[in-house]
C-alpha cells in the first residue's frame, strides 16, 4: 500500500509539472476514490430494474448544446417524448452534457439539468449523463446551431472537448471544474443512475470529418481521460462510472486486454460498470457479452439498432434479458438528428424517407415507425 500511495503521488507530481494541472495529494482521498471493486458494482446492479431506454435528444434538437442552452431548451417537447418513452417501458436515456454548456452558463446550466432530472423522475426514467464524447464536429461552438444537412445522419453533432481544448493543457482546469462542479451536484442525486465519462474514446472519426482530426488525437484522449475518472471519483458520487467502448473487436476478453488500444484498456480499467456499443449482428453481440463477463462487473450495451445488419430490438432484446445487459439503443424521435438515415448518408446523401430506418423508434408525430417493434420494447419489458 505504500508504494501505491507512492507511485500515486509521483504520478501528481509529474502530470503538475508535464501539464500544468495541480494536482493535491491525500491519501485518503485517493483511497477512497477507487474503481468500484466487482461485488460493490454487482450488489449496485443487482438493485436495478432490467434497464432499457434510448440515447435521447428531443426532436427539436440538432445535438447536446441545443438540447441544454437557454434559447433552445424545449421542455415541452422533452416532457411529450419522455411520457411516450415511459408508455413503452423505458426506464432510463443515455444524454450527452457538453463542456461549453457549464463554461458558458454553469448555474443557468444546471439549473436545466435539474429541470430535466425533474422531468425524467415523473416518468420514472433515471438517465445515464455522458460528459465527453469524441464523435463527429470536432470543433464546436454555443450559440446558433446550423440547420440539418438535408439527408445525411446526424449532421449537428458535436464533440466535447473540440479538438483545440483537448490539445491545449493549460485550459484542462477548466474541464476539471465543470466536471466537479457537475459530479458535486448531481453526485449523490437519485434521479441520476450513473456517469459515462467519455463516449467511444478511441473512436478516430475516419468519415464525415476526417480531414479535420489531429493524426495524435488518441494520444491526448489517452492523457485526460484517466484525469476525467479522478475528476469525477474526487467528489465520492454515489453513482457508478463508466466509458462506452465501440468498434469490431476479435475479442474483449479480460485475458488478452492486452491487445487492446490504449485508450479501450483504460476505458475498461477505469469503469466500475461497463458499457459498449453493438451495432453488428446477434451472434456478434452474445460474443461480445461473453466476452466482458470475463471481468465480471455489471454490463450495460449503451447505443444498438443498425436495422440493416439485422441489429434490431427483435434480435437483441432477447439476449440482453437472457444476460441480464441494460440495453439503450440510439435514436427516439425522428428530428433535427436525422439518424433514420444511415451512417453512408455522410458520402452520399439520403434524399429520400429510407426503406430501412437505420435508428429511431418513432416518426415526427410520435406514432411507432413500427408498432411492432415498440409492442415488444413494452412485452419484454413486462417478462
Amino acid at each position: 500500500m505504500k508504494l501505491l500511495i507512492h507511485t500515486y503521488r509521483k504520478t501528481c507530481i509529474l502530470l503538475s509539472t508535464l501539464f500544468g494541472i495541480q494536482l493535491f495529494f491525500n491519501p485518503a482521498n485517493y483511497l477512497q476514490a477507487q474503481v468500484w471493486t466487482p461485488e460493490r458494482a454487482n450488489a449496485w446492479y443487482e438493485k436495478q430494474e432490467w434497464l432499457r431506454g434510448a440515447n435521447y435528444v428531443p426532436a427539436t434538437a440538432i445535438n447536446q448544446l441545443e438540447m441544454f442552452q437557454a434559447e433552445t431548451f424545449d421542455t415541452a417537447t422533452i416532457s411529450k417524448e419522455l411520457m411516450l418513452a415511459k408508455s413503452i417501458g423505458f426506464n432510463t436515456l443515455r444524454v450527452f452534457l457538453h463542456d461549453l454548456l457549464w463554461a458558458q452558463d454553469a448555474k443557468g446550466f444546471k439549473n436545466r439539468l435539474d429541470i430535466f432530472l425533474s422531468i425524467c423522475a415523473r416518468n420514472g426514467i433515471r438517465p445515464m449523463l455522458v460528459f465527453f464524447d469524441s464523435c463527429w464536429d470536432p470543433f464546436p461552438h454555443t450559440g446558433l446551431q446550423h440547420a440539418p444537412v438535408a439527408g445525411v445522419h446526424n449532421s449537428g453533432w458535436v464533440q466535447s472537448p473540440g479538438v483545440d481544448l483537448l490539445r491545449d493543457t493549460s485550459r484542462w482546469p477548466v474541464l476539471e471544474k465543470y466536471v466537479k462542479d457537475i459530479v458535486s451536484t448531481f453526485g449523490k442525486d437519485k434521479r441520476v443512475l450513473c456517469w459515462d465519462m467519455w463516449n467511444e474514446a478511441d473512436y478516430p472519426n475516419p468519415e464525415f470529418y476526417h480531414t479535420l482530426e489531429p493524426a495524435d488525437k488518441l494520444e491526448w484522449v489517452a492523457k485526460l481521460l484517466p484525469l476525467a475518472f479522478s475528476w469525477a471519483r474526487s467528489q465520492h458520487p454515489d453513482q457508478p462510472l463508466t466509458s462506452g467502448i465501440w468498434g469490431i473487436r476479435p475479442t474483449w476478453r479480460k485475458d488478452l486486454i492486452h491487445q487492446l488500444v490504449k485508450v479501450q484498456r483504460l476505458q475498461i480499467e477505469l469503469s466500475d460498470i461497463i458499457s459498449f456499443h453493438a451495432y453488428e449482428d446477434s451472434a456478434s453481440f452474445r460474443k461480445a457479452i461473453t466476452d466482458l463477463q470475463t471481468y465480471h462487473r455489471p454490463l450495460i450495451c449503451t447505443e444498438y439498432m443498425s436495422r440493416e445488419n439485422d441489429n434490431t430490438v427483435f434480435t437483441m432484446l432477447p439476449i440482453a434479458r437472457e444476460y441480464k445487459v441494460g440495453m439503450i439503443n440510439w435514436g427516439f424521435v425522428d428530428g433535427k438528428e436525422q439518424t433514420k438515415y444511415s451512417w453512408t448518408s455522410w458520402n452520399k446523401k439520403d434524399t429520400s424517407d429510407p426503406a430501412i430506418w437505420h435508428h429511431v423508434l418513432f416518426r415526427k408525430d410520435h406514432t411507432p415507425y413500427k408498432a411492432a417493434e415498440t409492442e415488444f420494447i413494452k412485452s419484454a419489458g413486462a417478462r
